[in-house]
């Protein structure tokens, strides 16, 4: 079942970060590590930061999680992720996850149709 509160992910995006405001201003020790945890985890090393957030879209499908699949397709359009790129990312959830990572590889495409359109060309 899609968790999407939104009609779009850039909707549910920014509903979910006005959210986590709330959190940051009440937990900032626990916002912190977790941000903290993804810059170290995201940075270029042996796998370019593309490569790591084409697994973490992988993750978010196989995780049925709409939110992560938002987040991380903004950055992959922001990275210059090209579709075919994205669908061999999702190729692969699929083949490991079966029927509902069908789904949500559906909806991961929806969020790269969106973003791809409204990203500064």
């Amino acid at each position: 079942m899609s968790t999407l509160p939104a009609s779009t992910y850039l909707e549910l995006t920014q509903a979910v970060s006005k959210n986590v405001s709330t959190l940051r201003a009440d937990i900032p020790d626990v916002i912190k590590g977790f941000n903290d945890m993804s810059r170290a985890a995201s940075i270029d090393g042996a796998l370019s930061q593309k490569t790591k957030e084409l697994i973490a879209l992988a993750l978010s499908v196989a995780a049925h999680c709409d939110a992560c699949i938002g987040f991380h397709m903004k950055t992959l359009v922001r990275l210059g992720a090209t579709k075919a790129e994205v669908e061999e990312v999702l190729g692969m959830a699929i083949y490991m996850g079966g029927g509902p990572s069908l789904m949500y590889s559906a909806n991961a495409m929806a969020a790269f149709n969106e973003f791809s359109a409204a990203a500064p060309a």
